[in-house]
């Protein structure tokens, strides 16, 4: 069941992708609409990193996760390359945890 049900969402994401494709000079996208959609986008993305880095389970995840990220996202607004954003948020959650900040 598992297997069907996996390859018929993957069928379906591909349709959508494709329908994307096919559509592209047959469909109209107001302005409006378009600056909406890029802005639901980034709304979306900012949630899941909200939700990932304050939440564990049922609760909170303590103070150095939500550190972390914070500089990470300092580093990524200097525009320092992804593999050192990355790096720097690991890394001060690491420290934070190993100066026992939970």
């Amino acid at each position: 069941m598992t297997v069907w049900a996996v390859g018929a969402l993957a069928l379906g994401t591909y349709l959508i992708r494709l329908s994307g494709l096919l559509l592209r000079g047959r469909l109209t996208v107001p302005d409006r609409t378009r600056r909406l959609l890029d802005l639901a986008a980034t709304v979306l993305i900012a949630a899941l990193v909200a939700t990932a880095a304050l939440t564990q389970g049922d609760g909170f995840s303590g103070w150095a996760r939500p550190a972390g990220v914070a500089l990470g996202a300092l580093a990524a607004w200097r525009r320092l390359p992804l593999v050192v954003v990355v790096l720097v948020a690991a890394g001060g959650t690491a420290a934070l945890r190993l100066a026992g900040v939970p």
